[in-house]
């Protein structure tokens, strides 16, 4: 196999589980069996754990060298992170899209809200979208280097809003709305406005939800050993058996 293979393959193992953690097909906390990705996935396990130390730099999984690989807690402490980093970065992409963005960039945005209020019945193809609308802001508010800070955290944005979906993702898209309202006009300070109070409006719910994701604290060590453990209990027990029965035969 080449080096473009294992890439490739690597590639669409990375988008493959990428896309699961997100869409919370995995939960938060999980072990990730290598043996069973690989054969499900139908690749070696060396494309498959150069995806995980991909996934690993974006903060889904957690590796535990020696022990194994699980979707990473993503405790309240996280989400607290990642809410105080937002209410930095999303009033400075509104103030900045106000100032700068082009027709275009304002046309992106106005296909965001418009593909959004198609699906509002929907909502997880809408919390998907309310997302889009964030990734676009920051793209259209020609600031190169913004846009580099802000890709590596898209991943955990996305995967936040689909574990926060029950906080009402049409009440977003009317924020949303505002906030391209205030952009459109030109209005740099409104826009910013609006920005940090859409991103400090769920704040309290979604800490609230996030105790309630992996219902308690998670050790990594533990996690990817527990399976491990078991296995060799269940060996030793049929061992224990196998015995069993030799000396009963005798």
């Amino acid at each position: 196999m080449t080096g473009t293979d294992d890439g490739s393959l690597r590639d669409q193992a990375y988008r493959t589980l990428r896309r699961r953690i997100i869409d919370v097909e995995y939960q938060p906390g999980q072990r990730l069996i290598e043996r069973d990705l690989a054969t499900e996935l139908r690749v070696s396990r060396i494309p498959l754990r150069e995806a995980l130390r991909l996934l690993s730099a974006e903060g889904l999984v957690v590796i535990v060298p020696g022990k194994g690989t699980i979707v990473s807690p993503f405790t309240p402490r996280d989400v607290r992170d990642l809410l105080d980093v937002r209410r930095g970065i999303e009033p400075l992409a509104a103030r900045l899209a106000a100032e700068r963005v082009d027709a275009l960039g304002l046309a992106r945005l106005r296909e965001c809200l418009d593909d959004a209020h198609a699906v509002e019945h929907d909502p997880k193809r809408l919390t998907k979208l309310n997302a889009d609308f964030h990734g676009v802001l920051a793209e259209v508010c020609d600031n190169p280097l913004l846009l580099t800070i802000t890709r590596p955290l898209d991943s955990r944005m996305r995967w936040l809003f689909a574990l926060a979906v029950e906080l009402d993702p049409v009440a977003q898209v009317a924020d949303h709305e505002r906030i391209h309202a205030a952009i459109a006009a030109g209005d740099p300070e409104e826009a910013a406005r609006l920005a940090l109070a859409h991103v400090e409006a769920g704040r309290e719910q979604t800490m609230l939800l996030a105790r309630s994701w992996i219902g308690g604290d998670v050790d990594p060590k533990e996690a990817t050993h527990s399976r491990r453990r078991a296995r060799a209990d269940r060996v030793k027990a049929a061992d224990t058996d196998t015995d069993t029965d030799q000396s009963t035969i005798e």
